[in-house]
């Protein structure tokens, strides 16, 4: 009972991002397709970027290394579409892992609670930040996603325990993070990798990273990203592809590809990702900050 209302609960919180978004998309048609990008390229890559998020690769790293680099959006928007853009695709990947994998109640109830405050407080200060601002924290969270993955990839941090749920002390600083991960979500610096160490770093199970990440980010990402639609702070014309081609990319993970060994495909990703950061750090102390896109 308690997972199918979490379950309703998922549908209803990302149903109206949906009909929020798809009222702004209507009402500026035009002008979201007028958006840099080649559409069949864009749609491509946001299948692929979903598919591959469904296995823990990090869409926000994917994207913060791939848009700025193609001129798709602009460093202002950057992080209102990296949350506006993977609310569908994370709520059908967190619908899929919810109702599959075995996780304490409080376990999933707190990080969700705690992510969503952090999330709903943070995107009016991200709107108003300067882009040289944002895109520093983008750099940031570009470096502490490739660490996080090395980390992982060289046993630097626990791989995890067995347990499925947590309790007193170690459940209160689950609930501490999560807050802080909510509002990171929000300037750019994506959660997944974070709630994995951490995760990891509590003795849990490493299969309840999934829904603990994918339920804490369906229930917070939303209420950001609808903060994000109404100071119109966004790329409409990915928000729209990822919500379309990334879902299909998300169900191709979880219903036909059963298991990927991504092993090579972390270092790949930590390897971009790494270059990525890099080049925005130069780029940074060269030459002005400017604009990208519209």
């Amino acid at each position: 009972m308690v997972v199918k209302t979490l379950l309703a609960l998922v549908i209803i919180v990302n149903g109206a991002f949906l009909i929020l978004f798809l009222r702004d998309l209507i009402t500026h048609w035009s002008e979201a397709f007028q958006e840099n990008g080649n559409l069949v390229v864009q749609a491509i890559s946001s299948l692929v970027m979903y598919f591959l998020s469904t296995f823990g690769i990090s869409d926000f790293a994917i994207s913060a290394s791939l848009y700025p680099k193609l001129k798709w959006v602009s460093d202002k928007k950057l992080p209102g579409t990296m949350n506006t853009q993977c609310v569908i695709p994370v709520s059908v990947m967190a619908l899929a892992y919810i109702s599959t994998i075995d996780v304490g109640l409080m376990t999933l109830v707190v990080p969700i609670v705690a992510q969503v405050i952090g999330a709903y407080v943070s995107p009016r200060f991200v709107a108003k930040a300067p882009a040289e601002t944002i895109k520093k924290f983008v750099i940031g969270g570009l470096l502490a996603a490739a660490a996080l993955i090395l980390a992982g990839k060289t046993g630097i941090y626990p791989t995890g325990g067995t347990a499925t749920n947590l309790t007193g002390f170690k459940l209160v600083i689950l609930g501490i993070l999560s807050m802080l991960y909510g509002a990171l979500n929000n300037i750019g610096i994506g959660s997944y990798a974070l709630t994995m160490a951490t995760v990891y770093a509590l003795g849990l199970n490493p299969s309840v990273a999934f829904p603990v990440m994918m339920g804490a980010c369906t229930f917070s990402v939303p209420v950001g990203s609808m903060q994000f639609v109404k100071l119109k702070n966004y790329s409409r014309k990915l928000t729209f592809l990822t919500s379309t081609f990334g879902v299909v990319g998300v169900l191709i993970a979880v219903f036909v590809v059963k298991s990927l060994n991504i092993s090579v495909l972390q270092w790949v990703v930590a390897a971009v990702v790494l270059y990525s950061a890099v080049t925005m750090l130069l780029s940074l102390r060269n030459k002005p900050d400017r604009e990208t896109a519209d």
